[in-house]
């Protein structure tokens, strides 16, 4: 019989999830054990009550989340964050979550599943936290619209669409990088107009990202925070499924960001 802390010491040495630097709350790794043992397990992107409603109505009981359960940091036990852990708690449902492991994975990572996604092959790491690399990079040939295209077709299975900041619809895209989630920033388009990289495809960025992209010659595909990290949870679940010979469950739970 398999228990969640047989699984998560397997993920952490997968993952490699100490030697990550994050968000204080992330808290990767298993944030809630069990008594187990695991029956089925489910992977989500983000931690909510309709997680955890999805979690009881797939008769799962270890949960693989990307956005863990502690992402607001300390917090008072009440109300909404005493309802969801009682649940937990009351129908024995383990918790792992893992972010910035996850997404630099070079073969489970989220922002390698959404290069091969979009039919574009890694050939080096881009965007660093604190040191360490978190996205990919590469070449194509393809232009700026077809890329744009099979992200927009890429989001929408996931219930989003993609959008670019302004360019000429002629625009060929030579080289490009992957960040998924909040992956456009200012640090971001600097280091993209310092590479040569023509074309920067995230989840989400702010509104400054826009105007900063076209000044740097950069256009930047944003093709939604939550469409962008579905992958890697779901390619976390199947090995662990292969791995420890359990049922596995992906959870559908759209955000419309």
């Amino acid at each position: 019989m398999t228990s969640a802390a047989d699984i998560a010491v397997w993920l952490d040495e997968l993952l490699e999830s100490r030697a990550f630097p994050d968000y204080p709350g992330a808290l990767n790794g298993l944030q809630l054990d069990h008594r187990g043992p695991v029956r089925r397990v489910a992977a989500a992107v983000d931690f909510s009550g309709r997680t955890i409603d999805a979690v009881l109505a797939a008769d799962a009981n270890f949960l693989i989340l990307h956005h863990g359960m502690f992402w607001g940091g300390a917090q008072r036990i009440t109300g909404q964050v005493y309802e969801r852990l009682h649940r937990l708690i009351q129908h024995d449902v383990a918790v792992y979550a893992s972010h910035l492991p996850l997404d630099a994975h070079p073969l489970l990572g989220n922002n390698a599943r959404l290069a091969a996604a979009l039919g574009l092959e890694p050939t080096e790491r881009f965007g660093a936290y604190e040191g360490v690399p978190i996205g990919v990079a590469g070449e194509t040939s393809l232009t700026t619209a077809e890329l744009l295209a099979r992200a927009d077709a890429f989001a929408t299975k996931f219930g989003g669409r993609a959008r670019a900041s302004w360019m000429d619809e002629r625009r060929q895209t030579q080289r490009w990088a992957i960040i998924t989630g909040a992956g456009a920033g200012s640090k971001e388009i600097r280091d993209a107009q310092a590479r040569g990289i023509d074309t920067l495809i995230v989840g989400e960025g702010p509104h400054h990202t826009t105007v900063d992209a076209a000044d740097a010659g950069v256009v930047i595909i944003y093709a939604g925070h939550y469409a962008t990290e579905t992958l890697g949870v779901c390619a976390l679940a199947d090995v662990v499924g292969e791995q420890f010979d359990l049922p596995t469950t992906f959870l559908f739970l759209p955000t419309g960001s």
